[in-house]
């Protein structure tokens, strides 16, 4: 008898336990991430790597209040940051949606670690606003780059602008999303020297659970610039091409 009633308080235990574990309330923090192979990183058009192929990774802390705190890696040539091999982004902002539009911004601070004692590293706040109807999204947004010395930034007093808008559509019933990108640089010492210029992409993704297949072609309207460390006029990274990339989500 002794034994029985052991064995029906461990099987009422046990019950408990699994209730307590089924109610538990969510955590309020969500860790997501991931890695990227690409045959180039194009940034607002212009290639990192001298056309060749990058090496990226990325990790993102979110809290349910809608701020997070994120950080991208990516390998770059030495021609973008003064001998630098990699970019690192680390990123901070607030996030909030409703009706179908989300809206989100914060601050990106570019670090490019082995460039030779010069600062290349600076902080650039952005917003954006999103907003989705069915398989169609719509977005907007702009960086801005006030006056630092990182880049070229101290050599204009207006500091650097970025805006652009993009387009995408999830295809029914298939896992194929394809993004139209229309970017603008309004700055003169930042990235490129002396000129506007602008930017675009048509891209497509096919995914499959955590994976990602993507392909875009990518163009700008400037073929005349050089970055402010490195030397040379790269005009080749300025070129339309057609970037493949492979990546992998968690």
């Amino acid at each position: 008898m002794g034994q029985l009633w052991l064995m029906g308080s461990a099987v009422a235990l046990l019950a408990a336990g699994g209730a307590m574990a089924q109610t538990a309330p969510p955590s309020s923090i969500t860790i997501t991430g991931g890695a990227a192979l690409t045959t180039d990183y194009r940034f607002r058009g212009l290639s990192q790597t001298d056309k060749t192929v990058a090496i990226q990774g990325t990790a993102t802390v979110t809290h349910q209040s809608g701020l997070y705190a994120s950080f991208w890696a990516s390998s770059v040539d030495d021609y973008v940051a003064n001998g630098s091999d990699a970019e690192l982004d680390l990123i901070a902002g607030y996030k909030r949606s409703f009706s179908g539009t989300t809206i989100d911004g914060g601050v990106l601070y570019y670090v490019y670690p082995g460039n030779g004692g010069v600062n290349t590293d600076f902080f650039e706040p952005y917003v954006n606003a999103s907003h989705t109807y069915g398989p169609l999204s719509a977005k907007i947004g702009g960086n801005f780059a006030w006056k630092q010395s990182g880049l070229g930034l101290d050599n204009d007093r207006r500091g650097g602008v970025y805006a652009y808008g993009e387009l995408g559509l999830s295809i029914p019933r298939t896992p194929v999303t394809l993004t139209g990108h229309l970017g603008r640089s309004f700055v003169r010492n930042y990235i490129t020297f002396g000129e506007h210029y602008t930017d675009w992409s048509v891209a497509a993704a096919y995914t499959f659970r955590s994976v990602t297949f993507g392909a875009a072609y990518v163009d700008t309207d400037t073929r005349d610039f050089s970055y402010p460390f490195g030397g040379g006029r790269n005009k080749d990274i300025a070129k339309a091409g057609i970037v493949g990339s492979v990546s992998f989500s968690f």
